[in-house]
């Protein structure tokens, strides 16, 4: 199967060694935005495939691997499963990027680097948005074990078993690692057969596809007559898309037209569905897809029309620039907000892959209306992520539904 059958996330605090992980397990360096490489840190949102194989004939626990024969027996494999690792960024100021990560994937590996002391600030924050996403199925890997003694590495593990007690993961496997060496990558694929089955998915749903990213994939200097329309990345959530279908998108293009921001409503053709370098005829849930348009790459380059949510026109939910919603705050980090929301309190809402500013203009009890800077496609069941500003940077609240 070309496609990926399930999205795995890898979550946790800044150089923990999320992208270094899903190297050793895909054989891709997800980080390749220029700013990324300058910096050396994750920044949007990195993708990679990888196969996973299993040897029938020996029971040895190493017999889990990405290889197609056997590392004990060297026997022919036989391939479990393809998954698509979408890797999220840990750096604080960036939160936002992981809650739009955290709608597009089906379970996570939560690293927990050894060298720090567990939790770490961005630790507590990534586990708040994977319990607020409702992400059941969490494999915890403790990596850099071999930066560490053994003794240190034995009491950070009891350090992650505190910090998970109580949590939606209090039993999850926590299994060490070292990313950069590949070592135990046996033991965490076998975690990850074990406890992060993929989903059941039910194909005659109208379709929707959530953007992660957006391309301009022509190279200057292009001939007009070969140029290729826009592509759009991201993530199938329900129902299947084919190549010829009509398709709309949500909110759409910026348009700026002096001091106002308006969005345009995208109605356009697939010419052609990719997962990796491998053309599709059509696109299931799980895996992340790449979608080609019949619109001007101009409207997709650097992004642009990422948070847009892809469907069949009048099929979408609706797009809304002001909202009511019923906020549930977050239980663990209360302490650091100020009490109560005030009037044109900015929030940042994290919608699918869409992530906007509303400001407060009418709260009663934990209902607050919101006037949006940029409209959302939402219905009744979307979970909303809230981020609001204490000790001078945006953090997690909280979570909201659409109110009544």
């Amino acid at each position: 199967m070309a496609q990926a059958e399930i999205n795995i996330g890898t979550i946790g605090h800044v150089d923990h060694g999320k992208t270094s992980l899903v190297q050793a397990l895909t054989g891709k360096w997800t980080d390749t935005h220029s700013e990324e490489l300058k910096r050396g840190i994750t920044i949007k949102l990195g993708y990679a495939d990888a196969s996973f194989y299993r040897c029938v004939k020996c029971s040895a626990p190493q017999c889990f691997s990405t290889k197609q024969e056997c590392p004990v027996c060297n026997r022919k494999t036989e391939r479990m499963r393809k998954i698509s690792f979408v890797d999220a960024p840990g750096h604080e100021t960036l939160m936002a990027t992981v809650i739009a990560a955290s709608s597009i994937i089906d379970g996570a590996l939560f690293l927990i680097a050894a060298t720090e002391k567990c939790p770490m600030p961005q630790t507590v924050e990534h586990l708040a948005v994977l319990e607020a996403a409702g992400i059941k199925n969490v494999v915890i890997v403790q990596n850099k074990i071999d930066l560490v003694t053994k003794e240190r590495a034995l009491e950070h593990y009891q350090e992650i078993k505190a910090f998970l007690k109580g949590s939606s993961y209090e039993g999850s496997q926590i299994i060490p690692v070292v990313a950069n060496q590949g070592i135990n990558l046996d033991a965490l694929i076998q975690a990850i057969e074990k406890d992060i089955p993929t989903p059941k998915r039910e194909p005659s749903d109208s379709p929707i596809m959530y953007v992660a990213r957006s391309f301009d994939v022509n190279k200057p200097g292009t001939k007009i007559a070969e140029v290729n329309g826009g592509v759009v990345g991201g993530s199938v959530i329900r129902g299947v898309f084919k190549i010829g279908d009509q398709v709309e998108l949500l909110p759409g293009p910026a348009r700026k037209k002096k001091e106002k921001t308006s969005y345009i409503r995208l109605k356009s053709k697939i010419v052609s569905l990719h997962a990796g370098a491998e053309q599709l005829k059509e696109a299931i849930p799980g895996g992340l897809i790449a979608m080609g348009l019949e619109v001007d790459p101009a409207i997709s380059k650097a992004d642009s029309l990422v948070g847009c949510t892809v469907g069949l026109p009048g099929k979408l939910p609706l797009l809304m620039d002001e909202i009511k919603i019923k906020i549930t705050p977050l239980g663990r980090t209360m302490e650091i907000f100020p009490v109560g929301l005030g009037k044109d309190e900015p929030l940042v809402l994290g919608v699918g892959t869409n992530t906007t500013v509303g400001f407060v203009t009418d709260k009663k009890k934990n209902i607050v209306t919101l006037k949006l800077r940029k409209p959302v496609c939402i219905d009744g069941a979307s979970k909303i992520a809230v981020m609001r500003q204490a000790q001078k940077r945006w953090r997690l609240y909280g979570t909201a539904s659409l109110s009544q």
